[in-house]
Formats: C-alpha cells, structure tokens, sequence
C-alpha cells in the first residue's frame, strides 16, 4: 500500500485509516452516519457554509472498505446505487399540445419547499426518464415544473458534476490540482424530463433558461457555494440536444463512453455530447482560481 491515499479529493495517511479503525473498535453502536459525522468534526471536512461534508465522508469510508482497509457497519437505510421505495403518486396523463403562450405563466419549483413535490418528482423521474431514478449522492436540486393550472409538466435534477473529463478539462484548460479544489463551482444537469403526453413547442428551452437563472442562487441558500458552470451529457443515439441549443449550451466535446466508477475501463455506455452553460461571466477565473 502507497501512503497517503488520495479519496473524494482528500488526502489519507495510515494513522488517518488507523483513526477510522480505532472509532470502529471503539465505538461498535455507531452506524454510518453517525461514524461520518464524528470524522468529518475530527478531521475539520466542511462546505464553505460550515457544514460537514457528511455524504462525501460516508462515500469516502464506502471506498475505504472495497479497498478491503475497513469493515464498516451494516446498511441500515438505502446508499448509492440501492433504489430507496419510491411512492406511487397519481398523475393527470391527459394530453396536453398547445402553444407555450397557451400554459403561461410556467413555473419552476424547487422541491424542497414541499414533501409532496419531492415525492411527485420521485415517481415521474423513476417511472417516466429512461434512466430512471437514482438516489442522488452529495449536494443536488430538484426542481418540477407547473403550468397556470399548476399541472405537472415535468422535472430537472442538478448534482454533482463528473470528477473528470478530458474534453472538459481542456477546454477550461484546468490543471487537475485546480480541478480538485473547484469542482464544486460545478454541477450536472443529470436529469431533464418532459412528461411523455406534453407537446408544448419551446417548452424545453424555456424552462431550462427559468432554472438556470435561479439555479446558483438557490445552490447558494442550501449549500453556501455558487455554482459557475452547468454541464450535461446527450445521448445522442437517443436525442439530438435541440432544446439545450436553443437556450444557448455550448457543445465541448465528447465523453470517452465510460461511467463515473469505470476505474478499470469496463463498461460500454453510448458517447454522448458535452455541453455547458456557463452562469457567470467570470466563470473561467473563478474556476481556474488556486
């Protein structure tokens, strides 16, 4: 084993997997959660808001663990990659064609206002996005989106941006220590559904420009960061990204038709574009600042 190890952009030595494994010893009621906690108070791991960098931690100690370095404590609520139960909620799927115009004033919601949103938000995007619904790791926001009549009409789901990409990383000409430090001036745009029975021309391009001009401010009030740049990836086997080009993404590149865990370049996902929307005109200082 080569010290330190390098995990979720933090450093490691053996006396800091030695702490890790003495709290185990020490502490056998802990649960995850509760471990995390106490590790990130330890080891001083905070957002810029001063809150704990929780889910990192416990995505950290989940690695630590495949290294086979720990043996952590058994689930006991659902984590990455484990579907949590997602409720049924009912759904008007009556059609709805008409011009923009027709349904305005369209709005965008953030679902943290309400329990019920974030439920509704559940069930469309596992039942109705192609790639269905995965339990989102780490900071994200989720938004639905209502017509006058406060009809759903679908949903956007902003997390974490890819730890790397080569396309991306060149183009904003970012060193990988530089890469480290401000990723989370970054997010994805992961998910982007209009419900199957809307036709509503220029829907799709006018709600991404009402999110995007909320999206920082509302990352600042949760999270206590702004986010400079969005990114998203279109399959282009599946779509041709006409509504991202019409709210005026910019096309970078490509991805190399890898996952995000594809460490030993394995799986064969479709390549799909890169596209970004920058949110600041300052947005490559801020992302190329040490």
């Amino acid at each position: 084993m080569s010290w330190p190890l390098k995990i979720q952009g933090r450093f490691l030595s053996q006396a800091d997997v030695d702490e890790v494994r003495m709290l185990l010893r020490e502490q056998p009621s802990w649960n995850r959660s509760r471990l995390s906690r106490e590790l990130c108070v330890r080891w001083r791991w905070k957002r810029p808001d001063g809150q704990i960098k929780d889910m990192a931690c416990r995505e950290l100690l989940r690695k630590l663990e495949t290294r086979s370095l720990i043996k952590l404590p058994p689930r006991q609520r659902p984590g990455p990659g484990r579907l949590p139960t997602i409720a049924i909620v009912e759904t008007d799927q009556s059609p709805v064609s008409c011009a923009l115009s027709d349904i305005q004033p369209v709005k965008v919601v953030n679902t943290r206002k309400n329990a019920e949103y974030e439920k509704t938000f559940n069930h469309l995007v596992k039942t109705y996005h192609y790639l269905g619904y995965g339990r989102p790791v780490g900071q994200n926001m989720k938004y639905l989106i209502f017509d006058r009549n406060e009809r759903v009409l679908g949903c956007l789901l902003f997390g974490a941006a890819a730890w790397k990409i080569k396309d991306r990383d060149q183009w904003l000409g970012w060193p990988a220590e530089t890469r480290e430090q401000n990723i989370g001036l970054l997010c994805n745009n992961t998910r982007f559904l209009i419900l199957n029975w809307v036709n509503v021309p220029h829907l799709a391009s006018h709600v991404l420009g009402a999110c995007l001009r909320r999206l920082s401010s509302d990352w600042r009030s949760r999270y206590g960061t702004e986010i400079a740049m969005v990114e998203t990836f279109v399959d282009q086997t599946r779509y041709l990204g006409t509504c991202y080009k019409a709210a005026n993404w910019r096309k970078i590149g490509q991805t190399k038709g890898r996952g995000r865990q594809d460490r030993l370049r394995t799986s064969n996902v479709p390549v799909k574009d890169i596209l970004v929307y920058p949110l600041r005109r300052d947005f490559r200082e801020l992302l190329l600042h040490d």
